[in-house]
C-alpha cells in the first residue's frame, strides 16, 4: 500500500490545551508587557528611517575589476 492511502483523517498533531489567563503569573505579564514595548519601539523606529528602503538588495550581481 502507499504511503499516503488509508491515513483516514486523523489529526497529525494533538492539539494543546491553551492556558487560561488566570494561569499567568507575573513574571509572565511583565514579559508580555516588555515584549510589547519592544515591538513598538521597533516599529517606530521603522517609520522613522522609512523611505530609504535597503542598501543593496542583491541585483547588482558579482562585480568584476577590469584587469585580467
Amino acid at each position: 500500500m502507499p504511503s499516503g492511502m488509508g491515513n483516514g483523517t486523523k489529526p497529525i498533531h494533538n492539539k494543546k490545551p491553551k492556558k487560561a489567563a488566570k494561569d499567568e503569573d507575573e513574571d509572565d505579564v511583565a514579559f508580555k508587557a516588555k515584549q510589547a514595548a519592544d515591538k513598538k519601539a521597533r516599529e517606530e523606529m521603522a517609520k522613522k528611517a522609512g523611505g530609504k528602503g535597503p542598501l543593496n538588495t542583491g541585483g547588482q550581481g558579482i562585480k568584476k575589476s577590469g584587469k585580467k
